[in-house]
């Protein structure tokens, strides 16, 4: 090779490598920037998005209305000691309630211990709250209610026929208006409520204590707490009824709220809940009419996800009485169904012990 091609090869050469290395910058500074903007969204993304409302679930116990008259009073009290709004979901039914929960338009609410339950196993709700107890008051328990004057007027004669009698019962999510009496009561004497009646109705507790003064039923269940409500609002109605059966006392319905919610304000919600009614002065004394209002004279105490275990308990006993019960193809398959039921208490039992940690 001569000189003159020896100078034009390490040109081309010299060339090349410079096209190779120009880019190099340009990439380092692309990716700097990009790892900036990574940066920068990771840091976005860990800042807390901060509360502008609560949407209120208010738990259905006459028509949506009263439900919500109910607890407007606490709301409003809840939205100045938190300095934001507080407004009130009310539908007419458990069913609605959670459907709204599971499409995550209820921040906090006021459940069922079922409900509760469901909601903290969908890992969508956390308990933070529920009603004290004082040794004055009268425990919460379901009741099964009949008229004086009708034909039904004993619990010896609901049991020995049920066939003959129309049954005026709450929703399968309510613990005193169906799972208590199916466990406690029926079940135990293989009456399945839903099946043995000659007919049903489901709704609220008001709605079915109408029912029955009002010889649209012949028995109802009921629980203590709304049943003296009930006294209250309807005391003509109330006249005709008396109980023919009480339960023992059933888990406590507790307050719950999101658990997305950051850690300090769900530490707001609670601390505004247990201290509620329990200053002095004019505002204590009217937060405390409204607590009476609310069936819950003490106020609330704090809680966690571990309250719900007394339902967990429940639903299982419950589970297996009715995997008793139901007929089957074979044992196998009624084992299968009890191994099912032991796997979903266990994993419910873990979950809710686990509580305190989180």
């Amino acid at each position: 090779m001569t000189m003159k091609a020896w100078r034009v090869a390490a040109v081309l050469v010299l060339a090349f490598a410079a096209m190779l290395a120009a880019p190099l910058p340009a990439m380092a500074q692309g990716a700097a920037a990009s790892s900036e903007k990574t940066t920068e969204k990771t840091a976005e993304k860990a800042a807390p998005v901060p509360i502008r409302m609560i949407r209120f679930g208010v738990l259905p116990l006459g028509g949506t209305v009263e439900s919500r008259a109910l607890w407007t009073p606490l709301m409003a009290d809840m939205s100045r000691s938190l300095g934001i709004p507080v407004s009130a979901y009310s539908v007419p039914t458990y069913e609605e309630l959670d459907r709204a929960i599971g499409r995550d338009e209820i921040d906090m609410a006021f459940l069922s211990a079922k409900m509760a339950l469901d909601a903290v196993m969908q890992r969508r709700m956390k308990v933070v709250a529920q009603i004290a107890r004082h040794p004055s008051v009268p425990e919460h328990r379901a009741v099964l209610l009949v008229r004086k004057a009708g034909p039904l007027n004993t619990l010896e004669a609901v049991l020995a026929q049920p066939e003959k009698w129309r049954l005026a019962r709450g929703d399968s999510r309510s613990v005193t208006g169906f799972i208590v009496p199916q466990s406690q009561l029926f079940l135990p004497n293989n009456i399945e409520m839903e099946t043995r009646f000659r007919s049903e109705f489901v709704g609220t507790h008001q709605a079915t204590a109408l029912a029955v003064a009002n010889g649209d039923a012949d028995v109802a269940t009921n629980n203590t707490t709304d049943l003296e409500r009930f006294r209250q609002q309807f005391p003509v109605e109330a006249e005709r009824l008396q109980v023919v059966w009480q339960s023992e006392p059933p888990p406590g319905a507790p307050m719950v709220v999101r658990r997305d919610f950051p850690p300090e304000f769900q530490a707001r919600l609670q601390n505004f809940l247990t201290g509620y009614g329990k200053g002095k002065g004019p505002r204590a004394d009217a937060e405390r009419e409204v607590l009476k209002t609310l069936r819950a004279a003490y106020g609330y105490v704090a809680a966690d996800d571990s309250a719900l275990l007394p339902e967990a308990r429940l639903e299982h006993h419950l589970g297996k009485q009715r995997a008793m019960a139901a007929s089957w193809v074979n044992d196998a398959a009624r084992e299968q169904r009890l191994q099912r039921i032991e796997k979903t208490y266990a994993e419910q039992v873990e979950i809710l012990r686990a509580a305190p940690a989180r």
